[in-house]
């Protein structure tokens, strides 16, 4: 029998703060921003001076690169730390992975890391999918194949708390570990079925609503009034950060939490919502969108009803909203890093193949990028 798997909290995160204090070591993006601006001006008007440009241009890509990299080697080294040891070179080892839809370019980009982290670890890894974010059904039929696979282990991501439960406890029954990685499985409703899974590895959802809603907060100099769009109703990274942002609004004087609405994940919700939203409210100062696709919908409704005056923050750091931030037209995306987060697990459920149990969940680092620090992402994965 395998040990069955306890929902205590071994809490690994890296704060904003912390971030923050690693990238103060050093030199500030605004100043090089700055200085590209000025010598591109100059190199426009003195032919002489383009080589310059270039030279200052490289110099700081390169130095974005470096505080990247420090970042992702620092986040990794605390991953290997809350692992507790690494894996014995893989052995061939088969894992399936079922994240939630490609229609979404963050699973999209999960995949691609999964794939590449399994290269590395000397694994084989076949990523199965639903056909959308909402297609509930069609992600447990594909676990449900999945168990009749010679998988040595499965890493899943529910698109809600329940769904996967019934082939969860399919999987138990023929002794394959399930290892649930970010938007969590009811843990109670699957001990009631029956089942239980070997290892859990995730984000704090909670402290996402929460650093994204201070963050938002210290920046509206008089308070107002801000708003929430949340994702598919029922899924743990929405209710997580939805929670967590209001504790934060809800607790603070001078700002009010005029909406908490459930857009499914879906763009075209979050468009209508953000109109509707600044129509009965135009006076709104923020929003925070769950995910960064709704976050730009919303960013497309209020530059079309012209107001690019409200803060938009979005979770996932995806390569639009990268662009968007740099742009000015998003304040901020809640981030970590996808490719340590896939190596993570493979490591975990590679661990428990050869043999080691996990009683409590591995919280993986978090940082929020926003227009102040968005150049010192360059190179981020």
């Amino acid at each position: 029998m395998r040990r069955q798997y306890h929902e205590k909290i071994l809490t690994v995160l890296l704060t904003a703060g912390y971030i923050a204090a690693v990238l103060t070591g050093c030199s500030g993006s605004d100043g090089a921003k700055e200085t590209s601006a000025t010598e591109t001006t100059v190199a426009a008007e003195m032919q002489t001076e383009t080589e310059p440009v270039k030279e200052t241009t490289a110099a700081s890509e390169s130095e974005s690169a470096d505080k990247a990299g420090q970042l992702l080697a620092d986040v990794e080294k605390r991953m290997n730390e809350a692992l507790g040891e690494l894996p014995k070179s893989g052995q061939g080892e088969k894992i399936g992975v079922l994240i939630s839809s490609t229609s979404n370019e963050f699973w999209g980009t999960m995949k691609t890391r999964y794939e590449e982290a399994a290269k590395e670890l000397g694994i084989e890894v076949t990523v199965f999918e639903a056909d959308a974010e909402d297609d509930t059904q069609g992600q447990l039929d594909a676990l449900n194949t999945m168990v009749t696979m010679d998988f040595d282990a499965i890493i899943l991501s529910p698109i809600d708390g329940t769904n996967l439960i019934p082939g969860i406890v399919a999987a138990n029954n023929a002794e394959i570990p399930v290892i649930n990685l970010g938007p969590g499985v009811d843990t109670e409703a699957l001990a009631d079925a029956g089942g239980h899974l070997d290892g859990k590895i995730t984000v704090n959802f909670e402290e996402q609503g929460s650093t994204v809603a201070n963050d938002m907060i210290s920046r509206m100099k008089d308070g107002g009034e801000v708003a929430i769009l949340a994702g598919l109703e029922g899924a743990g990274q929405s209710v997580g950060r939805t929670n967590g942002a209001k504790a934060v609004f809800e607790s603070t004087n001078g700002v009010k939490l005029v909406a908490a609405q459930a857009c499914d994940w879906d763009t075209a919700k979050a468009y209508e919502a953000t109109r509707d939203l600044l129509t009965a409210h135009p006076d709104l100062k923020g929003i925070f969108s769950c995910n960064d696709n709704m976050a730009l919908a919303a960013v497309q409704a209020l530059q079309e009803m012209g107001n690019e005056d409200v803060l938009v923050y979005g979770v996932d750091y995806t390569t639009n909203a990268k662009k968007a931030i740099e742009d000015g037209t998003m304040m901020g995306s809640m981030t970590y890093s996808s490719a340590i987060y896939t190596k993570a697990a493979e490591e975990m459920a590679m661990l428990i193949v050869q043999g080691k149990t996990f009683d409590e969940p591995v919280y993986l680092p978090l940082t929020l990028v926003t227009q102040d620090n968005v150049a010192d992402f360059e190179g981020w994965k």
